[in-house]
């Protein structure tokens, strides 16, 4: 309602407009920062003086009775919660930023779907083969010669979205190595319910196949490759299938 809206706006951050919730606290002047900018600040950012530690129980009770918009807004939610329930409902929102997914660094980048591929390419592209269509056939050099753990990448852009192939060579306590391969989707879990991949390891006279509907980006890796959730094979067979070194396999995916 229009009254709703007007309230919410005083709770309205001048430093990030965010939405000031409880414990809410105000400097000698009156006016509010968020706890994430109150971190951050040494000043008030609308008169300049001190944040002071002023704890205003009356707008504690005057924001409990509102109902605030989640922060991803803009990425595309429409949730609305009380003050109670924000911050449990945003660690878990559908459009929250995702972390990078390229596996095998440590990339700090977080950002929105839409901002996923142009990070990989513009960031991992020296690690990730890009391709396009919904076959599309890969290859996995030097399996012999790089050390555990090692990822091979590659991205197959088709049905107007982008899947990452991922193979993984691990080794473990026992120095026992296995590879692990499977396709993840650049999109959200709901997105990968509509589709499923082939997944074939191909040899001279030999096949290994593996079928399954694609993992969102917004899940771990590890845990799909520590369940086993995916193309798995050790390295007796690995050797059986390769040619000098070199491992081929061949990607379908399809729509529901």
């Amino acid at each position: 309602t229009p009254s709703s809206s007007y309230l919410r706006s005083i709770f309205e951050c001048p430093a990030c407009s965010a939405h000031v919730l409880p414990p809410i606290f105000q400097c000698r002047g009156g006016h509010l920062v968020c706890i994430s900018c109150r971190q951050k600040l040494t000043s008030c950012p609308t008169c300049r003086g001190p944040l002071g530690s002023f704890h205003n129980l009356a707008l504690d009770r005057v924001a409990y009775s509102l109902s605030f918009p989640c922060k991803y807004t803009s990425a595309g939610c429409g949730t609305i919660l009380p003050p109670a329930e924000k911050a449990d409902h945003e660690e878990v929102c559908d459009f929250r930023p995702y972390p990078c997914p390229c596996p095998g660094v440590r990339c700090p980048w977080a950002g929105f779907l839409d901002a996923v591929m142009p990070h990989l390419m513009d960031r991992h592209g020296d690690r990730v083969m890009a391709l396009e269509g919904d076959n599309a056939t890969y290859f996995a050099m030097n399996i012999n010669s790089v050390r555990c753990p090692f990822e091979w990448v590659m991205i197959q852009s088709c049905f107007g979205l982008h899947f990452m192939v991922v193979l993984q060579k691990q080794e473990n306590d026992d120095g026992e190595q296995r590879f692990c391969a499977m396709v993840r989707l650049l999109g959200t879990p709901q997105q990968a319910k509509n589709f499923t991949y082939q997944l074939e390891l191909i040899g001279d006279q030999q096949r290994l196949t593996w079928e399954a509907p694609p993992r969102s980006i917004r899940e771990r890796i590890e845990t799909a490759m520590m369940s086993s959730d995916c193309l798995v094979f050790d390295n007796k067979t690995a050797q059986l299938f390769a040619d000098n070194g070199e491992l081929t396999f061949s990607v379908t995916i399809a729509e529901y």
